[in-house]
């Protein structure tokens, strides 16, 4: 790590994600934690598990994606801040160029990405219902007593799945109840709740969408074989898992930052005593039209950072002047 470099952050509503990788762009240590509401948190607690080694490391470029990207890409001082498809499109690229479709699945939310030549031609999201994504998983195995961990592997074990409605996922648990009273085993029932994940998520997300292989499976809920399988199934032809299924959309910022650094040269990180920084987020309506815009402010160790949320764009440039 003796050249360098680039941090990549992906800021979401269940994970908050970093990786740091080197100007050729080799992952050489992730980070995976739990947001826990709490977003700016999670990512100061990331950063202090980094080591000394990469703390003493100059920092080429850092990149920001995720729902929370906008808020951390300003404490952090991003010098690439980008949408989730785009990043976790470049990560599978880098992963397998051949690549024709990403299937993403996230603990609240899901998404596919439609790959053709190099380039993001299409893509879909969930953003509203529970039932095609991580969280529907972890309610039902909550249910059942238990542990996410060995969701998958229980799953492999199902000789006879039986078939779960997995249109909803309050009707999803009122069927599992129902399977359960009439005595099917643990492991089929387990199986026919990933079955029924899959077939939310083509059903709803990769609907109208053209699947294709190579196919690469991307987010936390790529680690359960048990739903690697029934996509399998579903689709007909193998799914492949990334080394860094996990941290895929942290990985993509990494590159993107990497890529566009001919557009900033010198990063603009602040640097890791941020981790140490008292920072505070405030709102306020601003009365100056009858847009009546909240704005977000962001100050950091009593200096005001960042602002947005108007629609004029008149507190992000007041804060741009503050800040240099």
């Amino acid at each position: 790590m003796r050249s360098g470099v680039f941090f990549g952050v992906d800021v979401g509503s269940v994970s908050t994600n970093l990786v740091v990788m080197t100007p050729g762009g080799e992952v050489v240590k992730k980070v995976y934690l739990r947001t826990e509401g709490n977003p700016v948190a999670a990512v100061q607690k990331a950063f202090t598990q980094l080591g000394g080694d990469v703390a003493k490391t100059k920092v080429l470029g850092v990149g920001v994606t995720g729902s929370g990207r906008q808020l951390i890409g300003a404490i952090l001082g991003a010098d690439v801040i980008k949408n989730e498809i785009t990043a976790h499109g470049v990560a599978a690229l880098q992963a397998e160029p051949k690549v024709r479709t990403v299937v993403e699945i996230g603990g609240q939310d899901s998404k596919i990405i439609i790959i053709r030549d190099g380039v993001a031609v299409d893509f879909g999201m969930n953003t509203v219902c529970a039932a095609g994504t991580g969280s529907f998983l972890d309610q039902q195995a909550n249910r059942l007593n238990l542990p996410i961990s060995e969701f998958g592997a229980l799953a492999l074990r199902a000789r006879h799945p039986v078939r779960i409605a997995g249109r909803c996922s309050v009707f999803a648990e009122s069927d599992m109840i129902h399977k359960q009273q009439m005595g099917h085993p643990l492991e089929d029932i387990v199986a026919g709740l990933c079955t029924a994940l899959v077939r939310n998520y083509l059903n709803n997300v990769a609907k109208g969408k053209e699947i294709e292989p190579p196919v690469l499976f991307q987010g936390g809920v790529a680690a359960n074989a048990g739903i690697k399988k029934a996509f399998e199934e579903e689709l007909g032809f193998p799914v492949i898992v990334p080394e860094h299924h996990d941290v895929m959309g942290a990985w993509g910022a990494a590159l993107l930052a990497r890529e566009e650094r001919a557009n900033y040269q010198t990063s603009r990180f602040r640097g890791l005593q941020f981790c140490e920084e008292e920072i505070k987020i405030s709102s306020f309506e601003c009365p100056d039209c009858a847009n009546r815009c909240e704005v977000i402010t962001v100050m950091v160790a009593g200096a005001k950072i960042s602002g947005w949320g108007d629609r004029c764009g008149k507190w992000q440039r007041i804060n741009t002047a503050a800040t240099g």
